[in-house]
This record gives structure tokens, sequence and C-alpha cells, in this order.
């Protein structure tokens, strides 16, 4: 039987395995870590805390389920989740609070009623970024943008219509401050840009689709936390035959020619037709594939944003609060100037909470919370982050005591933190950025890697750090992408 090898199980890894695994390959997954899911892990805290460590929103849930369809399997019978009623709770410093409700007309109707913007001129603006979206998914989401034949697809003539509205010559908040001229509405909006470590004053107006996702298709949660996505693909992999060996860091890529051989690790050699890379482009050049020419434009191509999170275990509840809550900064502009110009923490930042323990109650004790309190802040080039979390702690913690109207530092009675120098430690992300490179200029999509090389047959990546971009569901459609251009088994045969 023909032999894949996949570097990583984080979730790109992990569905590009089963892909390769229905197509009929026999794959060996290579962690470095003790467990699978990459930043997709979950924690306790002492006092019966449970913490998803990484992704907290779930978007496309149909990526995940056609897994299983693909398999022969039903998905409810190994992954469960529903469609959440409330995306975001969002609160303003001069007071404004507004509840961002999955449903587009719902969501509309709170618009006007907190920000007096027409609920019409909300709702044609999501229809706007659906037919938007709907037009252009196939070509620049499920298909590799570096081979030829994407563009003879008839899904192009869809594409070609909608390019002009899309916003390429302009940046998501000038296209935002144009549709809309309350500075609030356009700094929600704007937040969007950090769904890819981006900043949404030079991001293009493209992203400005990412909307529909949540408004128009939905913001799920799965039973039992966002680490339940991977624990579910997991077990189908090894239902598949799928052998996971952890603890075993690949440290080669071996070479003949201009074809791959198989992967090294410090067991031995694994031969493999097919090698997928689900490690960061950049050490999967730097240090697995070290006799090779490794792409440089793209690999110096600017970074995406990292993040500084503090997990929390709360000794109180707030029904004002949601599974989604968002207090945002005075001044957008300047929070993103500190991010990506100065590269550092502006000292006003927009603050991120998650609570699963609002849909999963065994997360915390009775009574209690999980706060998962995260901030954007630059990817790691050796800045004193014991300063900056301390600096960045204070700010967090006097923002939302202020808006919630309680002192929070004495509710704290567990606390986790995870900086960018952890992320890149911990999960092999190329200066701990988030998503690869940042989307903050047009051509951004282009300058991503590709899935496959170029110069050497046989080997492919997927995850966040290459095409399509990072995220659960760009992570999924990459592996899609990898597994309709890996060829059958019996086509990969080396010479």
């Amino acid at each position: 039987m023909a032999k894949a090898a996949v570097i990583g199980s984080g979730i790109g890894g992990i569905a590009a395995a089963i892909r390769l695994a229905v197509k009929g390959y026999d794959v060996t997954v290579l962690e470095t870590n003790a467990s699978f899911g990459g930043k997709m892990t979950q924690f306790t805290l002492p006092g019966g805390y449970r913490f998803d460590a990484g992704p907290s929103l779930f978007t496309l849930p149909h990526l995940v389920d056609e897994l299983f369809t693909l398999a022969g399997r039903s998905p409810q019978d190994y992954f469960k989740y529903q469609r959440l009623p409330v995306v975001t709770q969002y609160f303003w410093p001069d007071g404004t609070r507004l509840t961002a409700h999955a449903n587009a007309s719902d969501f509309a109707r709170e618009v006007e009623d907190k920000l007096q913007v027409p609920k019409e001129k909300v709702e044609a603006h999501l229809q706007k970024v659906a037919r938007l979206y709907h037009a252009t998914e196939a070509t620049f989401l499920q298909k590799s943008l570096h081979k030829v034949n994407t563009y003879l697809s008839p899904d192009v003539l869809k594409t070609l219509p909608a390019l002009p509205e899309l916003g390429l010559m302009t940046t998501m908040h000038a296209a935002n401050a144009q549709a809309f001229s309350d500075p609030r509405l356009v700094q929600l909006l704007d937040r969007y840009a950090t769904y890819n470590g981006s900043d949404p004053y030079q991001a293009p107006g493209t992203l400005n689709l990412i909307p529909h996702l949540e408004f128009n298709i939905g913001a799920f949660y799965p039973s039992g936390g966002i680490y339940a996505i991977a624990q579910s693909l997991v077990k189908l992999a090894q239902e598949l035959g799928v052998e996971f060996r952890y603890q075993e860091p690949v440290q080669e890529i071996l070479v003949k020619g201009k074809h791959t051989q198989g992967v090294i690790t410090n067991q031995g050699f694994y031969p493999a037709q097919v090698v997928v890379s689900n490690m960061d482009i950049v050490p999967t050049y730097r240090k697995l594939l070290p006799t090779q020419p490794a792409p440089e434009t793209t690999l110096k191509q600017p970074r995406s944003s990292s993040a500084l999170i503090f997990y929390w275990g709360i000794a109180s509840s707030f029904p004002q609060l949601d599974l989604h809550n968002i207090f945002f900064s005075e001044s957008y502009q300047q929070e993103f100037e500190h991010i990506f110009q100065k590269k550092t923490v502006s000292p006003d930042p927009t603050v991120y909470v998650n609570i699963t323990s609002k849909y999963s109650p065994e997360d915390a004790p009775s009574g209690h919370e999980n706060w998962f309190v995260m901030v954007n802040v630059p990817h790691n080039e050796g800045q004193d982050w014991n300063a900056l979390l301390t600096q960045t702690r204070t700010a967090v913690l006097q923002k939302v005591s202020k808006v919630l109207g309680v002192a929070i530092e004495p509710l704290i009675t567990a606390e986790r933190v995870w900086d960018p120098k952890g992320v890149e430690a911990d999960t092999s992300s190329f200066a701990g950025a988030l998503y690869g490179s940042s989307s903050n200029n047009k051509m951004a999509a282009f300058l991503r890697h590709p899935n496959f090389s170029s110069r050497l047959k046989g080997l492919y990546f997927v995850g966040g750090s290459v095409h399509p971009g990072g995220g659960i569901p760009l992570c999924l459609l990459s592996a899609k992408i990898v597994g309709d251009l890996v060829p059958a088994p019996s086509t990969s045969v080396l010479p």
C-alpha cells in the first residue's frame, strides 16, 4: 500500500490524514507534542476549570461533517454542535452595548435600535456580502490559486462579475466607513480583520466577506467545546487506520532528486510517496528541508498578529456576558498602529472574553465561570513580554471591571497565561504568529505559499500558514485542496 506521512496533528493535518486514508493511503501522523490538536488543545486549572487553549469560534461546521460523510460515517455519531442564537455581546467605552444576534434580521434591528443605523441598510449590506461570498468561495477558498486549471474552471464565470465589488483596491476600514457613518458599527465590522491576524487599515476590503459566515450562515458551539472537533476527527482517522505517533518530531524531509522519499525522526525513517507538512511553512523549509532552496519572498511576507491570552477561573457568574464577548478600545486605529507599526501592545486594547461554561456548565464549578481573555498583540520580535504582560493584564482588568461594574481581579481563583513566545514554542508557529503571514496588502492571498511544492513531487502543505489561510474553516479547506491535488495511490509511485 502506498504510504503517506503527515507532519503535525493540527486540525489541518488531521483532516489531511483522513482524506488521504479515504483515498487509499497508509497514513502515519508524526507529532512533536504529547497529544494531537496543535493550537486546538485543552487543559484544566486547579478548582475544576476547563479551557480550550486556542481557537474559540466555530463556523462552517459542514466542513467537519463532510469528513465523516466522505468516510461513509454519520457525523452525528461522532460530533454534535448547536447554532448559537447570539454570536457576540459587544461593549463600547461610551457605554453602548449591542447584542449581535445570529439571525441577520434580528441583528439589523439591534443595530438600528442601539446605533440608529437603518436596519434596511444593514440587511442590504449582509445580502451583498452573501452574494459576493457565494460568487467567489469556489475559486478563492476551495481550489489552489497556483494551478492553471483553477482559472479554467466554470466557477471563474461566477467570480469574474463579482471582482469589482470585492474591494481589492481599498482597505477594509475605508470600505466600511464608506458604507456606514456610525463609528461603532464600522469598528464592529473592522474587527473581522483580526480573524486572520490582519489590520483593517491595511488589509483589502475583500476581508469584509467574513461577517457572512456568522450572520448569514451562523456561529456554532460543539458539545464538549472546540477540542471536541479534534477529538472526533482523530477517532475517525484511527478507525480508518491512520497511525498517530506522538513526541516524535520530524527532523528532516528526505529528498532524492525532485522527489520526496519520506521523513526522518529520532525513531528512524518513514518511507512515504506523499509527505504533507502541517508545520508552519517557515520552519518547514528552514528545519526540515535544509538542502532545498526556500521561497524567500514567500517566507519573508509580513507576519500576522499573535495573542496574549489570560485563562482565568472566575469565582462569580455574569448573566450579561455570553459565549463570545468584545470590549472595544477607544481608538481602533491607534490599537492597530501599536500592533503592526510599533510592534507593541496598545495601552487601551480591545479585549475578547470567551466563556465556554455558558454552554458547557461542567467547564467551571457551580456559580463560577472559565474566562478565556485574549488581546491581539504583535508577533514575537524579541519584545519584553513579561513587561507587556503586566501592563496588559492591568489594562484588561481596568476595562472589564469598569464596564461590568465589578472588580474582577479579586474573583480570579486560578490563572494561566499564553504569550507569543509560548505560542511559538508550543506549536512551531514562526514568531508566534497565529495565522502565518498577514493579509495586509491586496495581493496577500496570492503570496501565501501554495498547498503543493512546485519543485518536489510528493510534497504538500496544509494549515494556517499556507493557502487559503488561518482559522478552523480555512485549515479544513487547505486539507480539502490537498486531498484533491494528491493523486490516487496507483498513480503515485516513486521512480
